[in-house]
């Protein structure tokens, strides 16, 4: 047993380990036994994943570098140290794609053309395509006293093009901007009779840069560049501030695509003359710069997957069963009058929870729905179920998250959507996110109202339930509907919280009841009772939890964390966290439920959650935890979402004490486990329903 004295745990740095998990992600693009279009998919993945992190994380280590000021975390040392891992991280990607990729695609017959490499009937065919599609959307703006610098849109396409000779008023102003419309597509498909057998593509850079010439009569193009610019695009909005947070957020929007310059990226033959001037007028220093050898967007590269579609080069299409724990055709709420059903996405398909509601929508009996809406994403259903249970006389009240990141617009668009047919819309409490998922169901069942429940871990949205895996519960237990209820009530009137019967609630409660759950299990193993812990979850960076599992581990608890993506807590370290295993599950699906399991000596508990272990999802937000009270149910829990994941050799990585990941033994042998494909194999249904491939 370890010592349990009080210490300081050397945390490790948060935003080196979300590199650290990108390079896990674009492992997979690296490994030859996967399709060859899977393989460019988790290439757009990381460069997806990277855009985000610069949006989001980037700006106060550039501020803090900027300033010279030490706020915290954010300094000169930080940016330069980061600087450098995403400069290493975006080198390895333009490598893949150029001395792999592309050339492994080539073989396939399918190739972006250069405009050096395209014949002349090509050249024909891209040229008539400029003038006919490209042209008439591009203006030219020739930089002097009266045309400055024009606004640069967040991640836009754009060139900088050097001209030789005067203009038409005989100034000798040189710099001109061209900036590209995000209404054009960045890959054209060229047609058989130009391209023959092959798929042969043109970039939209491409297409332009061979005829910028056009663009500038009676002057000669010298230097150019495409470039893009990442802009810092945290949408800030005082809510308390303001009257109408969803008008607020409208006019926020917009302004996220011109916040504060934060990395600029140009072609890797750019001048130094052209790239220190677009430094110069977004106010970066040198190690914001990335000179790329292709296109300055590899996430647009998910065009050139949709327009091949070849099934030999893609994963073979997922069809997920039925929810096993329902009987389609049969009523669902008779069905939970026996038992809790569990539904494990995305091998068991979201139409289970769809039918749920849809149910709740048609049945005479229901009379009020209520749900919260994170990410519904751009799929219409949930939305026009809930319009047509308003139609229907039903009372629906939605809480939807407005400033859910990167899904403000299509959540405000949905929430005028309800409230136009009358539906009760609210937009959570001032200050904190609604991330709690739930929808909870009333019905009149003779001089009774019973309550049914769906409780998740994930997101309400279809598309998203095909490639995350993610744990539908849905009950009619009456204590555990009740404490739903009240956090509708909640939230709706801003009342205090009543003593619940199993829900555990951020932020007002959640955290503090993991710390006792955790110190519960670590008395156990200082009693030298079975003491384990084993938890799933996508981020692990909150540090009074954290603190909590390194007592618990040095008391002789036995600590399994499985963490997807950021974590922060080292593992395995002699004397401090050698009794916590930390590992990461990259496979063809998001890893996303969050699963906890405790066990001090005979007391077993499982809870699923909405929450990360951040200290965002703790203290910032509205999260919920449940407890899974079935006993067969929980153990299906654990042999699919733990066990399962504990024992995979195959996509598992695991934490070493240093911080770095190192794949896990048997990851190459023909007899290693993976948790997905074992799940896949278990679940899968017969042809006949969507497919599902990768995530994105």
């Amino acid at each position: 047993m370890c010592d349990a004295s009080p210490t300081v745990v050397p945390f490790l740095d948060r935003d080196h380990s979300i590199f650290a998990f990108n390079e896990r992600v674009l492992d997979w693009a690296a490994r030859k036994n996967v399709p060859l279009l899977e393989r460019l998919r988790f290439l757009t993945i990381v460069s997806s994943n990277l855009d985000e992190w610069f949006e989001v994380r980037a700006a106060d280590h550039l501020t803090g570098a900027l300033s010279g000021e030490h706020k915290g975390p954010y300094t000169a040392g930080s940016f330069a140290r980061l600087s450098a891992a995403a400069h290493q991280l975006v080198e390895r990607q333009y490598a893949l794609y150029n001395d792999d990729l592309m050339p492994a695609l080539a073989k396939q017959g399918i190739a972006i053309v250069s405009h050096g490499d395209r014949t002349p009937r090509q050249k024909a065919w891209v040229q008539e395509y400029f003038e006919r599609e490209v042209r008439p959307l591009l203006i030219p703006v020739g930089l002097d006293p009266a045309h400055p610098f024009p606004q640069v849109a967040n991640k836009s396409l754009n060139f900088i093009v050097r001209l030789a000779g005067k203009d038409a008023f005989g100034r000798e102003n040189e710099i001109s901007i061209v900036k590209v419309p995000r209404v054009l597509p960045r890959l054209i498909l060229m047609p058989p009779e130009v391209a023959g057998k092959r798929k042969l593509l043109v970039s939209l850079s491409s297409v332009i840069r061979a005829h910028l010439d056009v663009l500038f009569p009676g002057r000669e193009v010298g230097q150019f560049s495409q470039f893009r610019v990442t802009r810092h695009s945290e949408v800030a909005v005082g809510e308390e501030e303001v009257r109408n947070l969803r008008t607020a957020l409208r006019l926020g929007l917009h302004q996220r695509h011109y916040g504060q310059a934060v990395r600029l990226e140009v072609s890797a033959g750019c001048s130094d003359h052209l790239s220190n001037f677009l430094l110069q007028q977004f106010g970066l220093p040198p190690e914001t710069l990335y000179r790329v050898h292709g296109p300055v967007n590899l996430a647009r590269l998910q065009q050139m997957i949709d327009e091949v579609e070849d099934p030999k080069l893609l994963f073979p299409p997922y069809t997920p069963s039925y929810p096993r724990d329902l009987v389609p055709g049969r009523s669902m709420f008779e069905q939970l009058k026996k038992r809790d059903v569990l539904i494990h996405q995305p091998y068991e398909s979201f139409k289970g929870v769809l039918d749920f509601l849809d149910e709740a929508v048609h049945d005479p009996k229901v009379l009020a729905i209520k749900q919260t809406i994170y990410r519904t994403g751009k799929d219409p259903r949930m939305i026009d179920l809930l319009r047509e249970a308003v139609r229907r006389g039903k009372e629906v009240t939605v809480v939807v998250e407005l400033k859910a990141r990167f899904d403000e617009e299509a959540n405000i668009d949905g929430a005028e959507a309800l409230e136009a047919v009358g539906a009760q819309v609210l937009y959570g409490v001032v200050g904190l996110k609604t991330h709690a998922k739930m929808l909870l169901v009333t019905r009149r069942e003779g001089r009774s109202l019973v309550r049914y429940a769906h409780l998740s871990t994930g997101n309400y949205n279809p598309r998203t339930a095909r490639l995350y895996t993610d744990i539908s519960h849905i009950t009619a237990d009456p204590q555990l509907t009740s404490d739903v209820e009240q956090l509708f009530v909640h939230l709706a009137g801003q009342s205090r919280l009543p003593k619940l019967n199993h829900l555990w609630i951020a932020p007002f409660h959640l955290q503090r009841r993991l710390v006792e759950r955790i110190d519960l299990v670590g008395a156990a193993a200082a009693e030298g009772k079975e003491a384990r812990i084993v938890l799933k979850m996508n981020a692990l960076t909150d540090e009074p939890l954290m603190q909590a599992l390194v007592r618990a581990g040095r008391k002789g608890a036995r600590i399994d964390l499985i963490v997807r993506g950021a974590c922060m807590l080292p593992a395995g370290v002699p004397g401090l966290s050698e009794n916590i295993r930390v590992r990461s599950i990259i496979g063809r699906f998001l890893e996303h439920s969050r699963v906890f399991y405790f066990r001090a000596a005979e007391d077993e508990q499982l809870y699923l959650s909405s929450a990360d272990w951040m200290n965002r999802n703790m203290l910032r937000r509205v999260e919920l935890a449940w407890p899974v009270l079935d006993a067969q149910l929980r153990q299906r829990l654990v042999d699919e979402c733990l066990v399962a994941s504990l024992h995979d050799d195959r996509d598992a990585w695991d934490l070493q004490p240093d911080g770095t990941y190192r794949r896990a033994k048997g990851a190459e042998t023909q007899r290693s486990h993976a948790v997905q494909s074992a799940l896949m194999e278990r679940y899968a249904a017969p042809p006949g329903e969507e497919e599902v491939r990768t995530w994105t």
